[in-house]
């Protein structure tokens, strides 16, 4: 009876739901991924109850790159079989893949209660732990897998990254966290110094020291130690597999490659990347773009459009190094290092004679492979040269060429945030982790002499990072007699219309202590906002200093803690200064807009390091 009505569910076929199972089993292990696909959504149509076939047909979804179908699928696994540890982890594995940190986290905690073995299952918590902030709780789960597995190297690498906290408490923290990393890094190095090549280069990058870079403190020395280990990995691997570096095609035009995982809507993409293809001579340069990332979008057509040669999509490692070797590049550029772990594996390899780093992530690599960092005249302190492990290079004024960013804009709904309209607006956009611990005492402080202020921040994602830092500043309003209830508002992370109506509601900006925004100020320019920043020690806190003293706007710039909360204050209570500055700014700000100066200084070093 249960056949017949099987057949007649699933038009006719005689074969029963096992059967089309394992005919899915048999063309997935085939790597027949559409027939594969099909078998197991015919299996589940014919048996809606079975957990395990619609988890298979979610893995066949996913190797076909449909991911939204595929999580669906995992999720409806889930709900048939709360048990199958199998579903849990595949559907941890597309939240991952989507960013959703927590919600991958609370997926593989079911695993591990499930399965307390499953060691893979403990290093991937511990790396959602790590990204959702919970470093504490990531520490203990990668310790629970180097207790099942000594031998893991994933998870040795990842739990000395976790040293650095995305959100310290302190100062007394920072340098704590600093110490640690330092001791960890040389531990690796020992530990590793055993360790196969292909499990070695496997570890590097699993997690990054990203968090370094908002401290304000000179990271030369870690990252020295640190991309000296990435190097000699990824050395050995490369030594291993015979991977040479191809001879230079030279021609006509100089052969450039630009490696990145952020050829889409993102700010790697609007700071440097778009100029750089849109601009550069294409009679004396052949651009060659290596997309790493999954992410397409309006703007990765734009470069798929641009570039001379467009390589993407999902493959090995072996076979990027083997793409990028290929090209026979004069000279390989990546616009960030540290943000991806595959352009972090890449740049540890020697695949062209000249290598070099910028801005996208503002801090040296490290690495002896990346031979220069191309900076911004306007970013760099005197003597910054010492910041560096690559030889500093100092391109024209910003040091990109960054397009104007002109779009509608949404209205902030004040009255639905209670905020009221008749106070000042002070707006600080930055993400939680670039707010150092010494700067909550400079925010509380202007809110106590501002008064009737509200100052404006944003939730992030993950959200557990805003959690961290409200905290931390409630407390520095306590201790600055300042009404953080009164004053201080986290709004919803805002789409580009949403933000930008913040921005053109905002009556100052407030630029982050210790490591200043660039695409963020660069907006706020744009709609004539008023931009106050400290000047810090290094580019990263010197870029929204760099656009204003460009702009003859150096009364905007402080040069210690004190005139910063004392310019701050001072225009939040002054709405005839206020006006005056937008006024200026409305004037001068275009001319920081689509400057073809850094382009052309970047031409001329193209040429020369690659003679």
């Amino acid at each position: 009876m249960l056949g017949s009505v099987l057949r007649a569910l699933f038009g006719g076929s005689k074969k029963s739901p096992e059967e089309m199972f394992r005919a899915g089993v048999a063309a997935q292990g085939a790597g027949k991924l559409q027939e594969a696909a099909q078998w197991f959504e015919r299996a589940a149509a014919a048996a809606p109850w079975s957990a395990g076939a619609h988890n298979n047909l979610g893995a066949a979804l996913r190797d076909l790159g449909r991911y939204d179908e595929a999580l669906a699928a995992f999720e409806r696994a889930r709900a048939l079989d709360a048990n199958l540890a199998e579903a849990h982890h595949n559907a941890a594995a597309e939240l991952q893949r989507r960013g959703e940190y927590q919600q991958a986290a609370e997926c593989y905690r079911r695993v591990v209660a499930l399965r307390p073995a499953w060691v893979d299952a403990w290093f991937e918590l511990g790396n959602m732990l790590t990204g959702a902030g919970e470093t504490a709780e990531a520490l203990r789960a990668f310790r629970r897998a180097l207790a099942l597995q000594p031998d893991h190297a994933r998870a040795r690498w990842a739990m000395a990254m976790a040293a650095i906290p995305a959100i310290p408490e302190s100062e007394a923290e920072v340098a704590a966290a600093r110490a640690a990393f330092g001791a960890a890094t040389a531990d690796l190095e020992r530990w590793f110094a055993n360790v196969p090549a292909e499990a070695g280069a496997a570890a590097v990058g699993v997690q990054q020291p990203f968090y370094l870079a908002y401290q304000d403190e000179d990271n030369r020395a870690l990252l020295g130690a640190y991309g000296s280990l990435c190097a000699e990995l990824m050395g050995r691997w490369q030594r291993e597999r015979g991977l040479q570096p191809r001879p230079a095609a030279r021609g006509a035009r100089r052969r450039i490659g630009i490696v990145s995982a952020h050829v889409f809507n993102h700010s790697v993409w609007s700071m440097l990347i778009r100029g750089w293809l849109e601009h550069l001579d294409r009679g004396r340069f052949e651009v060659h773009v290596f997309h790493l990332g999954a992410r397409d979008d309006a703007e990765t057509a734009r470069a798929r459009a641009w570039a001379g040669r467009f390589v993407s999509g999902e493959r090995p490692f072996a076979q990027w190094a083997e793409a990028v070797a290929d090209a026979r590049l004069d000279a390989l550029v990546f616009p960030e290092i540290g943000m991806d772990a595959t352009t972090l594996r890449l740049a540890g390899l020697r695949l062209s004679p000249v290598q070099a780093t910028s801005l996208g992530h503002p801090q040296t690599s490290g690495l002896p492979t990346i031979d220069y960092y191309l900076s911004a005249e306007a970013f760099e302190p005197p003597q910054a040269e010492r910041h560096y492990t690559e030889r500093l290079v100092r391109l024209p004024r910003l040091g990109c060429c960054f397009a104007h960013q002109r779009g509608a804009a949404a209205a902030p709904d004040l009255a639905a945030l209670d905020i009221r309209a008749d106070a000042p607006l002070l707006v600080s956009p930055g993400t939680p982790h670039k707010y150092v611990p010494r700067g909550d005492a400079l925010l509380a402080e202007i809110a106590r002499r501002a008064r009737r202020c509200h100052l404006i921040l944003f939730e992030s994602r993950p959200p557990a990072l805003s959690r961290r830092l409200r905290e931390r500043l409630r407390r520095a309003f306590a201790s600055a007699g300042a009404d953080f209830e009164a004053c201080v508002r986290f709004v919803p992370w805002q789409d580009r219309a949403g933000f930008r109506g913040w921005l053109e509601r905002a009556d100052v900006y407030l630029d982050t202590v210790g490591f200043s925004g660039f695409n963020t100020p660069m907006q706020a320019i744009e709609c004539a906002l008023p931009v106050v920043t400290r000047e810090g020690r290094f580019a990263r806190g010197r870029q929204a200093s760099g656009m204003l003293r460009l702009l003859g706007m150096d009364e905007l710039v402080a040069a210690s803690d004190e005139a910063y909360v004392e310019t701050a204050a001072r225009l939040a209570q002054d709405a005839d200064a206020r006006k005056a500055l937008r006024t200026r700014l409305a004037a001068s700000g275009d001319s920081v807009f689509d400057d073809l100066a850094p382009i052309r200084g970047l031409e001329d070093f193209l040429i020369d390091a690659t003679k």
